[in-house]
């Protein structure tokens, strides 16, 4: 076989990116070569257009297997795959103890190759290897991965373009408020913020059968969605409220002046990285969802009393029970994914994307190929 010429959207680490014309590797060993149909579009590929080298963009995507390693079982060629970033190794200290999701060798996140960037061969631009985002680099017609970023969709239903948002944003949500925090059933939940994940957030704790789910925004436009999602009340923020202590207020109105038993801060606003916590009652379980990655300043008496405050990274996700899971719970109606989709386009189009993204236009946009 040999290797694949395709177009893929490439940046230069310097805030640019382009479409450039890339040869992908066949498979080797325990490689599989996949034909990218659709790729979700979200706040990290943004960020990653300044990670300060040049790499195939995008981490969020789905498509159909082209070819696969020698060494691959349990797959054939043209099955229809979802693609996962977190990669695990299955052999590590962390993916031992059953935390797939911060694998010490493969993670881009907390792994040895920090910054998602390939770790072996797969992809030239120009004569010379080109790392891929997350080790995916999913805005590409084709895409070489391990066979562990792999998940087959077993849904005779589901469109590329809805499993290729599985695999960050939806996770992500789902995972925080299921495995993370463990919501029950009866219980009152905040969702800081009606983006793509915080609106997966709201899903989840309806699956859940949280008693009162409410959105907190300040984009009035989004309560629509959120209370189609499963949103019992919303409350408009002001931006202005310094740390939401305000909004916490009408929280508090709203749930028996205790605060609620679990919030879920999925803006990434550095500022509000607190705010669950003011949400939250005494023991109730604050959790920052979205992945600050910057010093900011708490004041400790918002954890009074007995208060937690935790940070999962992508949901806790176990690939190969959460994916699954979530595509079950389409097929039986009971989590929306294409209503999530505001917009589609084609990948010469992906500059329209990022800033009807960047403007909030979208609850979740995707390139389809």
């Amino acid at each position: 076989m040999e290797k694949i010429k395709c177009k893929a959207a490439v940046t230069d680490g310097k805030g640019n990116f382009s479409i450039e014309r890339v040869e992908v590797e066949e498979p080797s060993f325990d490689e599989i070569l996949v034909k990218i149909k659709a790729a979700g579009i979200c706040h990290t590929d943004y960020d990653s257009l300044k990670w300060g080298k040049p790499i195939i963009l995008g981490h969020e995507g789905s498509g159909t297997i082209a070819a696969l390693g020698r060494n691959v079982k349990g797959f054939s060629v043209g099955d229809p795959v979802i693609l996962n970033w977190a990669i695990p190794c299955g052999r590590c200290y962390q993916c031992r103890n059953g935390h797939q999701n911060i694998c010490e060798n493969n993670s881009p996140v907390t792994g040895k190759n920090n910054r998602g960037h390939a770790h072996y061969r797969a992809t030239v631009l120009n004569g010379e290897n080109i790392d891929r985002s997350f080790n995916l680099g999913t805005l590409s017609e084709y895409t070489l991965v391990k066979k562990s970023a792999v998940i087959k969709n077993h849904s005779k239903k589901m469109s590329f373009a809805a499993a290729s948002i599985i695999g960050c944003g939806v996770m992500t949500g789902y995972g925080s408020v299921v495995n993370a925090a463990k919501v029950k059933r009866g219980s009152t939940v905040v969702v800081i913020g009606a983006g793509g994940v915080g609106l997966n957030v709201i899903q989840a704790a309806k699956l859940c059968e949280a008693k009162t789910i409410i959105a907190i925004d300040v984009n009035e436009s989004r309560f629509k969605m959120a209370k189609k999602l499963g949103a019992t009340h919303t409350i408009l923020a002001d931006r202005k409220d310094k740390g939401l202590l305000q909004a916490s207020l009408k929280v508090k109105e709203l749930t028996d002046c205790r605060g609620a038993d679990y919030a879920f801060e999925c803006t990434a606003v550095a500022a509000l990285g607190a705010a669950p916590l003011a949400m939250v009652k005494n023991a109730g379980t604050a959790v920052q969802v979205s992945g600050i990655e910057e010093e900011i300043s708490i004041d400790m008496n918002l954890f009074e009393w007995d208060k937690k405050y935790i940070n999962p990274l992508y949901g806790k996700c176990k690939p190969n029970v959460d994916f699954p899971a979530i595509i079950n719970h389409y097929d039986n109606k009971n989590l929306l994914l294409e209503e999530l989709i505001t917009e589609t386009y084609c990948l010469s189009q992906l500059d329209k994307a990022f800033d009807d993204m960047l403007q909030g236009k979208n609850a979740k946009g995707v390139i389809e190929f």
